[in-house]
Parts: structure tokens; C-alpha cells; sequence
């Protein structure tokens, strides 16, 4: 399964219409409210601003708006497209300004799936990793030696906080935190021992 890692917009004209295809990047349906009205005001002069979004680490959310084109004609393909891909985490919206002729239903059906068919190919994928983030307080004679078994794995948004001792937290994927943990904890000699937060 795969996540956006950088958005994207494409545009097409079909029939004097103009339809703005852009991908987002979301964790939750809470942002996917945010940006759909953040769209309705930067596009307030548009027709319709319709949308489709997938996420969770099994894509098991999704939802879709027609936003007033006739029911099944924008939302329903959007999702579909998004369904077809194995992806999750990511909403694209399809921004209509009405050009004066009328595309029919099937029209319709194909200019809002190919808006989304367009702009996945032109977003940045990666794969979902599921990660664990771990935690570690050391001391600074054993800071060099947790340092140097960093190196060895793959670490996101690693935080360092040195006081007394040195706390570090960070994420890991959850395939490599046993060998990780066990690694440093023999390192040390027992006296550093990473924790799942």
C-alpha cells in the first residue's frame, strides 16, 4: 500500500469547462473537512469543488461529495480511481468552473475519473511502513555507542534532549525495533533498554 508523500495539481479543459484536479496528504478525515472548505473559499467562483478520499493503514476510510453535480457522477468515479490504486492517506479534490455546455452523465464520469487518474500520476508516492515510536535515556559515555547503532536502521523525527542524561525519542518501523532494542541493549551492557512509547 502506498502514501503521498509530496501533492500535486493538473488541470484539463473538456468542452469549455475547466476542471483542477489536486492531491492532499492526510492522516484523518478531520483534515479532509479542513481542506474542503479551505478549497471552497480559495475557489469560491467555482461551480463545484467535489472530492474523494482514502485513508487508514488498512485504506478502510473513505468518503466522496458530488457537491451538487448530479448524484454518482463525480464522487462515485473520483473514489473508484483512488480504490483501483492501493493507496491510502490522501484526498483529491476535482474543481469545476462550468464552460457552458453540458457534458452529459457519462461525461461527467470521465472528466472527474481522469482528473484523478491524471493527478495521481503526477504525485510522489512511498510505501506505508507501519512504525513503532521508541524511547531511550542514556548517559553521555553510552550516547557514542546508541549513536553509532543508529546508523544501522532506517530512524524518522529522532528528538535529542540532553540534561543530566540524554532522552532521544524517535520512530522505528516495527520490523527492525526487536533486533534495534536488542542491539543497543547489549551494546550497553543492560543499562540502555529502547521502550515503545
Amino acid at each position: 500500500m502506498k502514501v503521498p508523500t509530496k501533492t500535486a495539481a493538473t488541470e484539463q479543459i473538456i468542452k469549455g469547462s475547466r476542471f483542477l484536479s489536486e492531491s492532499f496528504v492526510i492522516s484523518g478525515q478531520a483534515e479532509v473537512r479542513e481542506i474542503i472548505k479551505s478549497q471552497k473559499q480559495k475557489y469560491a467562483d467555482a461551480t463545484h469543488v467535489c472530492h474523494a478520499f482514502i485513508s487508514g493503514k488498512n485504506a478502510e476510510v473513505m468518503g466522496m461529495s458530488d457537491d451538487g453535480e448530479p448524484g454518482g457522477t463525480a464522487g462515485r468515479p473520483m473514489l473508484d480511481v483512488l480504490k483501483g490504486r492501493d493507496v491510502t492517506n490522501i484526498l483529491v479534490t476535482v474543481t469545476r468552473w462550468f464552460g457552458g455546455t453540458l457534458l452529459g452523465t457519462g461525461g461527467l464520469v470521465h472528466a472527474y475519473g481522469d482528473g484523478v487518474k491524471q493527478v495521481l500520476e503526477a504525485t510522489e508516492f512511498e510505501e506505508l511502513i507501519e512504525k513503532f515510536t521508541f524511547y531511550l535515556t542514556c548517559d553521555y559515555q553510552q550516547y557514542q555507542v546508541v549513536k553509532k547503532l543508529f546508523e544501522n536502521y532506517t530512524l524518522y523525527e529522532i528528538k535529542e534532549d540532553f540534561g543530566e542524561n540524554i532522552e532521544i525519542s524517535g520512530q522505528i518501523a516495527q520490523i527492525d525495533f526487536e533486533e534495534f532494542k536488542a542491539r543497543i541493549f547489549d551494546s550497553t551492557n543492560g543499562k540502555v533498554n529502547p521502550e515503545i512509547l
